[in-house]
């Protein structure tokens, strides 16, 4: 396992193999979002169009709920890279289906397949970081990891916002990209021996003590935590576009540049958690985080134009990113490390399902309050998350490197 502060990650084959398998994981839901006008007005026939088609982006975290748990179990007993493998496979033909499929709900049965690619993915993904990796290399890793995921969502959205233009079913085509990184995947990644020894965080009882199920009860506070953001955040490739096109826009390319300015904050941002982790301690980047995608929630809801627009989503991502990281650390450093594929499968299951609920939530709420009354009301959410971490954080300073 790889430990060095000198560690370089663009040097190692396996942490090149798996910031490429991250970039996936974005694409799978986000790449879409600036086709779904075109999408609803293709399929404006459909009685449940409105909702069917806002439902195609979180539509692969119901697979991914479903079987990301079992997919820990599988990757601790038969492998992780089998199933990394095996999801990059069917990540390229599961979404590349939706292009020439004719109904709203043949692309949704597509859209659930892909979501069982993803589960795979992102569960053995994480997994094997834990086992390949530890300290500052492992806290570099997982940062990389969500640069990796932004990275590839700027790409994704950025080329199916152009795709779009010409029509809303070629932004499906963008899955097939995944076909380019199985070759090195194949060749980077080797099973992980087992382990020897449990892996513990060091910190409070809370941090370390074993839940029932043997997996730490940092683990599920992380879980929790981790779903709430993403229900908030996850509002921006769902509610966002048609947010733009409530202003007047309804270019495709500029609906996919507001997602774009998204994930690049993100990206740029999850590069300094490793640098700033040890100076702020984890409760302290959580009150960073929450502050910036508070902040971000707020600019949206007065925001006045497309200028403002881009600045409320960039304090987003920038937020985003700077939380995401310390949900992961916490979780693979709460499970023993036998559990480690299990701790992944939770974790992604809390992404995923935060994903899930967010429409159902959002939806309703944007056709009640609108679209300002709806980002008030995650503004507050979040805001209220940072002065928790904020009071924490102060009540446990002088111990914050080691939380």
């Amino acid at each position: 396992m790889s430990s060095s502060s000198s560690f370089s990650p663009f040097r190692d084959q396996r942490a090149v193999a798996l910031l490429l398998a991250a970039t996936l994981t974005t694409m799978a839901n986000a790449a879409i979002s600036p086709a779904l006008p075109g999408l609803e007005a293709r399929f404006a026939d459909h009685p449940q169009a409105a909702l069917l088609t806002r439902f195609l982006v979180p539509a692969p975290s119901v697979a991914v709920v479903l079987i990301a748990g079992w997919s820990g179990v599988l990757a601790d007993r038969v492998g992780k890279r089998i199933l990394l493998l095996g999801g990059v496979i069917l990540f390229a033909i599961a979404g590349s289906l939706g292009m020439v499929l004719d109904s709203l709900e043949a692309i949704l049965a597509s859209r659930l397949a892909l979501g069982v690619a993803v589960a795979l993915i992102m569960t053995a993904q994480t997994a094997l970081i834990g086992d390949y990796f530890q300290d500052e290399a492992r806290s570099r890793l997982l940062g990389l990891q969500i640069s990796a995921r932004n990275i590839g969502g700027l790409v994704s959205i950025t080329l199916a916002g152009f795709l779009a233009l010409l029509s809303p079913m070629h932004v499906f085509a963008i899955h097939g990209l995944a076909l380019l990184i199985l070759p090195i995947l194949w060749t980077a990644i080797r099973e992980p021996k087992p382990a020897e020894k449990p892996t513990a965080i060091p910190g409070t009882a809370v941090d370390t003590a074993p839940s029932p199920d043997g997996l730490g009860l940092g683990l599920w506070s992380m879980a929790a935590l981790q779903m709430l953001t993403v229900i908030c955040f996850f509002t921006m490739p769902t509610q966002v576009p048609f947010f733009v096109a409530s202003h007047g826009v309804t270019n495709t390319a500029v609906i996919g540049g507001v997602m774009g300015a998204l994930t690049l904050a993100g990206a740029l941002a999850a590069t300094r958690y490793a640098t700033l982790k040890p100076r702020y301690g984890h409760t302290g980047l959580f009150t960073i985080g929450f502050g910036l995608m508070g902040s971000g929630m707020l600019t949206l809801a007065l925001a006045p134009n497309l200028g403002v627009i881009f600045v409320g989503a960039t304090l987003v991502g920038l937020g985003f990113a700077t939380v995401s990281p310390n949900f992961n650390e916490i979780a693979l450093k709460s499970a023993p490390a036998n559990r480690r594929g299990r701790a992944a499968g939770v974790m992604t299951t809390s992404v995923f399902l935060g994903q899930i609920v967010s429409p159902l939530l959002t939806l309703p709420l944007v056709q009640a309050t609108g679209y300002r009354g709806t980002f008030i009301t995650l503004a507050t959410v979040l805001l209220i998350c940072a002065a928790v971490a904020l009071v924490r954080h102060s009540l446990r300073k002088p111990i914050a490197n080691r939380i």
